[in-house]
């Protein structure tokens, strides 16, 4: 989930507003993890890729 849809249990602001010192720090908490700057329709799209790949390998794999 990104930070953007998230609400402060602190102050009830979006987190992406950043209004109290709690907003603030998960804000940049998640920024710095690789996965909070995906959106989820992107996270979606790589996980079926994921299992397209998946998919076709085994495929491949069976014996004729």
């Amino acid at each position: 989930m990104t930070y953007d849809r998230l609400v402060c249990a602190s102050c009830a602001a979006p987190v992406s507003e950043g209004r109290c010192p709690v907003c603030r720090a998960n804000r940049e908490r998640m920024q710095q993890s690789p996965w909070g700057a995906l959106s989820p329709s992107a996270l979606l799209t790589l996980f079926l890729l994921l299992v397209a790949t998946a998919a076709a390998l085994v495929v491949a794999h069976q014996p004729a």
